[in-house]
């Protein structure tokens, strides 16, 4: 009798490598290497990657590490978009400094989702991977659009992920997506094992995502919580520039940001300690995936992980209406 598959499951942090992609700014390979590395020895053994970050490029640094056998880590990427080569196009820098001369082509056909996937089996070397993702559908990515490429991911894109899951290309699927709508137009209408949510639960604000992760824990579907840091607002050292949603943070988040700092600071917690505590404290988030550019940012994302919160800490957050009252905390 053949026995039953182990139940789906990551890693509680990992390492999220748009950063490795050049996300806003240039990294060199050596210093991506050393921060793979350092993610490695930190217990980061998890890292989501995709072919639009960096356009390959991000991928492509994921596989040329050399990972020690017994401790390759946990992997997921994401289809969706075809690299093209530019050939001479203009390439655009979709907010990658330097990314890598490819032209990133949505396409959420069942071929697209095929030939995307084969172009990460090369970049990172692998015959396999834990999760599969499609990419960026919703309507804030694809306005007037949506529509149309909704009902392809829900024909073509996602009953293609569902065969590849058969075939052992992938343990588990599901959506990597900044948009909770979508992900309930999908669950309607098809089964998924995981989600990753980028921006959507996080410290900063979770008040209008919180029913939906309680669905999600309750449906058994797990959640991977990217952008815990709101695009680095979170995480910013003094002099950094701020980023929110990937573009400059406005004043009512610098602001919120700012006093969530203080509250943490007067209990003897960093901010950035704290917001990755209050991501994985939810019951349906299996991983929570900082991202990083450097040895550095690893280890100091090690040190948040490690640190101990005094518990009167969130207790003041509530009181202080900073986090929801009913939100989940460690």
């Amino acid at each position: 009798m053949t026995p039953a598959p182990a139940p789906f499951s990551l890693p509680d942090f990992g390492l999220g490598a748009a950063g490795l992609g050049n996300l806003y700014t240039a990294v060199s390979d050596a210093d991506a290497s050393r921060t793979l590395a350092a993610a490695q020895a930190a217990g980061l053994t998890y890292i989501d990657t995709a072919p639009f970050y960096g356009h390959g490029l991000s991928e492509q640094r994921v596989g040329a590490h050399r990972w020690a056998e017994d401790a390759r880590p946990s992997l997921s990427t994401k289809v969706g978009r075809r690299l093209e080569p530019a050939n001479g196009r203009p390439i655009p820098d979709n907010g990658f400094a330097t990314p890598a001369p490819f032209v990133p082509v949505f396409d959420y056909s069942a071929h697209g989702i095929r030939a995307a996937f084969e172009g990460s089996q090369a970049r990172l070397g692998v015959a396999s991977v834990d999760a599969l993702l499609l990419h960026d559908i919703g309507e804030m990515t694809h306005g007037a659009a949506h529509p149309q490429i909704l009902a392809q991911a829900m024909e073509e894109a996602l009953p293609e992920m569902a065969a590849m899951k058969w075939e052992g290309l992938t343990r588990a699927i599901g959506l990597g997506v900044n948009e909770i709508n979508v992900c309930r137009d999908v669950l309607d209408h098809f089964d998924l094992d995981v989600l990753l949510l980028a921006g959507r639960y996080t410290l900063l604000e979770h008040t209008a995502s919180l029913g939906f992760l309680d669905e999600c824990h309750r449906a058994d579907i797990k959640v991977i919580i990217g952008g815990a840091f709101n695009s680095g607002l979170l995480a910013a050292a003094p002099g950094d520039a701020l980023h929110y949603n990937y573009a400059a943070a406005p004043g009512w988040a610098v602001e919120r940001a700012n006093t969530l700092r203080n509250v943490c600071e007067a209990f003897g917690a960093s901010l950035p300690a704290a917001a990755l505590h209050f991501c994985k404290a939810h019951p349906a988030v299996i991983s929570v995936i900082p991202g990083a550019q450097s040895a550095r940012q690893v280890n100091e994302i090690a040190g948040w992980i490690a640190e101990e919160i005094n518990p009167d800490l969130w207790t003041a957050l509530k009181d202080r209406g900073l986090i929801a009252a009913e939100a989940p905390v460690p």
